[in-house]
C-alpha cells in the first residue's frame, strides 16, 4: 500500500486509506472510517468508523472526526477544530442513533479551534474563521467568524476576501478568478 502510517498511529481493520494518505503520531483510523487518496493527517487525530474524508483533505493536529461528518475533497481542518454528532449529548442516555449529519463541502476551511455543531453543511469553498462556532449552514465561499459565527463576507476559491464593486462583482488578488454575488450568493464567472 502507498501510504505513510507513524509507528504510533493505530489503523484499525477493515477502514480504507487512499494511497499517497500520511498519517501522523498517534492517531486512530477506525474499523469503517474512509480516508480519500494524498490526505494528511496530523498528530493526535481520530477519525471514527461512519466518518468519510475525501481526498487531498488536510487536517491538522488534536482534531476528532465523528461518526456522521463527511469532510470533502480539498477540506482543510485547522488544529484542534471540535465537531460534534449529538445535539443534546447526556452520559448516562445513548443517543447514537441520533447522530446528526455534518458535510463539509469541496474545498472549505476551518480555522483553529473552532467548534462546528452537528447537523449542518459548510458549503464550498467556505472559510471559518479561527475560534468561530458554526451553529447553522454556511453560504459557499462565505466568510464566517465569531460566536456564534456570523458571516461578514466572501471568499474566492484561493481564500482571499472579495471586495464587491457596485455591481456585485469581485476579483480574486491572487488569482484574477471573478466573481459576481446573486440571489445573495457568490457565482464564479469563467
Amino acid at each position: 500500500m502507498d501510504v505513510f502510517i507513524h509507528d504510533t498511529a493505530i489503523i484499525d481493520a477493515g477502514s480504507e486509506i487512499g494511497k499517497n494518505t500520511k498519517i501522523w503520531h498517534f492517531s486512530h483510523v477506525m474499523s469503517g472510517a474512509k480516508v480519500g487518496e494524498n490526505c494528511n493527517i496530523g498528530q493526535n487525530v481520530m477519525i471514527a468508523n461512519g466518518a468519510v474524508i475525501g481526498n487531498n483533505v488536510k487536517i491538522q493536529n488534536n482534531v476528532s472526526i465523528y461518526d456522521g461528518v463527511i469532510l470533502e475533497d480539498d477540506v482543510f481542518v485547522g488544529p484542534s477544530v471540535v465537531f460534534t454528532n449529538v445535539k443534546n449529548p447526556r452520559s448516562f442516555i445513548s443517543r447514537k442513533h441520533e447522530f446528526k449529519l455534518t458535510r463539509v463541502a469541496k474545498g472549505a476551511t476551518i480555522g483553529a479551534n473552532t467548534t462546528i455543531i452537528c447537523g449542518n453543511l459548510i458549503g464550498a469553498y467556505a472559510m471559518i474563521g479561527a475560534g468561530a462556532v458554526i451553529t447553522k449552514d454556511v453560504k459557499p465561499y462565505a466568510l464566517m467568524v465569531g460566536n456564534p459565527a456570523m458571516q461578514i463576507g466572501w471568499v474566492s476559491e484561493a481564500g482571499v476576501k472579495l471586495d464587491l464593486d457596485q455591481s456585485n462583482c469581485g476579483v480574486c488578488l491572487e488569482t484574477g478568478e471573478k466573481y459576481r454575488l446573486e440571489n445573495n450568493q457568490i457565482m464564479k464567472l469563467y
